[in-house]
């Protein structure tokens, strides 16, 4: 399965999360306390994201996100 990297912008990528009621909401940051601090509503940590890798579902749309 091919896989498709895209940089879209702020703006446009909220519009797109909360559209995309499936979409995987990562938040790139590596320490705990940023994540807490930065996360938006719904996402996972990048910790959380790697310890999961093996049970997502293929071809499910991931988004990467930092603050």
């Amino acid at each position: 399965m091919p896989t498709t990297v895209e940089w879209i912008a702020p703006g446009p990528a909220r519009e797109h999360v909360k559209s995309a009621s499936d979409a995987l909401l990562v938040c790139a940051y590596d320490s705990e306390e940023k994540f807490r601090e930065n996360h938006l509503e719904g996402a996972i940590s990048l910790a959380e994201c790697h310890s999961r890798a093996g049970s997502m579902p293929r071809g499910r749309e991931v988004i990467f996100y930092c603050a």
